[in-house]
């Protein structure tokens, strides 16, 4: 899976409606988040969709569903530029090798690529804080790098992207590189150089996340799979006790590990790896449900590609259909996805209006190229 996995403005304006605490995913009433949500500065715009919800379940009948979580709740550009979010998890650096393949290679069959470009970009949980800071909020990045070149250019473009970072060094450690070398177009190999990190650091980030989370929002956990967040229990329980929401984007079989969170995002076969498989919507409703209540887990959202997403919480199941016309490539969408949902839910909005925006997010991102983060303007413009 490629390293690689951002919504709203306008005019301030004092509602009418008040957004019942009832139907929020957020942490206790007196939290920063739970203030905004409360607060003037939310413009409702009345409409029977948002990101195309499907406002009936998978057996056909009505969601009972209260007026205000149909409701497009629009925040403002100046509320999310004072949201802060803080992204923990694995970063590292994408490299790619582009070039012309004109011959075979005379050492074993083989291209050779005449290498003409070379890009860097963020990656992993990078590329999540990429997103977050493209959308206008406050991104800080917390995760682990070495003391080399790669690691240089990891500080250069967070500093071009305005993400705070917030990087312990090992200079025992190399950091996380991935190489991809394209000829034609066409991608012919890639190239991992990756070790887990060792306990001093580890413990010097904890550290470093308890004393760091009354400055944010919201938390958002990007597991990778390659060790930044060997303390993920620790980092939930405190977080949760602070009062702040807690997204993780999931990695590998064993799910137990994010107990307590409030919300996690698996694609679909991420999903199963850890719930089992589903051959049915009710199949898939019952281990949902069962991993929700056995990990209490706020809600969970599973991203079902071109079937959409499936969120499941308090309120049962809503279908999500996709919002994607064209699909060209799937890289970095389930960053997009939560790195939206993390943004408008610090932001104050509830977690089913962010749900269909978050699906519009991925719908544009898959009709573009390549690993993209998304802007304010495309989901509200």
């Amino acid at each position: 899976m490629p390293s690689g996995r951002p919504d709203g403005r306008g005019a301030p304006g004092r509602s009418s409606q008040k957004i019942s605490t009832a139907h929020r995913l957020l942490p206790s009433p007196g939290s920063t988040a739970a203030r905004i949500g409360e607060s003037p500065g939310w413009n409702f715009v009345r409409q029977r969709a948002i990101g195309n919800w499907d406002l009936t379940s998978s057996r056909g009948s009505k969601l009972q569903i209260p007026a205000t979580q149909i409701s497009a709740a629009q925040i403002t550009g100046a509320q999310i530029a004072t949201t802060r979010i803080l992204i923990a998890g694995d970063v590292m650096l994408d490299r790619y090798w582009f070039g012309d393949v004109e011959r075979i290679s005379p050492e074993a069959p083989v291209p050779v690529v005449h290498v003409t470009r070379e890009e860097y970009r963020l990656g992993g949980a990078g590329n999540v804080a990429l997103n977050v800071a493209s959308l206008g909020a406050q991104a800080a990045l917390m995760s682990i790098i070495g003391e080399d070149d790669a690691a240089a250019r990891l500080r250069a473009l967070l500093h071009d992207a305005g993400i705070e970072p917030l990087l312990e060094s090992d200079p025992t450690l190399p950091t996380t590189v991935k190489l991809r070398v394209s000829g034609r177009a066409q991608q012919l190999i890639r190239l991992d150089f990756e070790h887990a990190p060792g306990t001093h650091v580890l413990d010097r980030k904890l550290a470093r996340f308890r004393t760091l989370l009354d400055r944010f929002d919201a938390v958002l956990l990007s597991d990778y799979g390659k060790g930044s967040l060997a303390h993920v229990q620790a980092m939930i329980a405190l977080a949760r006790e602070a009062g702040k929401p807690v997204l993780i984007d999931p990695k590998g079989g064993d799910y137990t590990h994010y107990r307590g969170a409030t919300v996690i995002t698996p694609n679909r076969a991420e999903f199963e790896l850890a719930a089992g498989r589903c051959d049915s919507e009710a199949e898939l409703e019952q281990r949902a449900e069962t991993m929700r209540r056995d990990l209490a887990l706020d809600a969970v959202l599973v991203t079902r590609s071109h079937e959409g997403m499936s969120l499941f919480d308090n309120e049962g199941h809503l279908r999500v259909p996709a919002a994607a016309r064209e699909v060209f490539d799937v890289t970095g969408a389930g960053d997009t996805v939560i790195a939206t949902l993390a943004t408008l839910i610090a932001s104050g909005m509830p977690l089913r209006d962010a749900v269909g925006i978050a699906n519009r997010a991925a719908g544009i991102v898959v009709g573009r190229f390549g690993t993209t983060a998304i802007a304010y303007e495309d989901l509200f413009s």
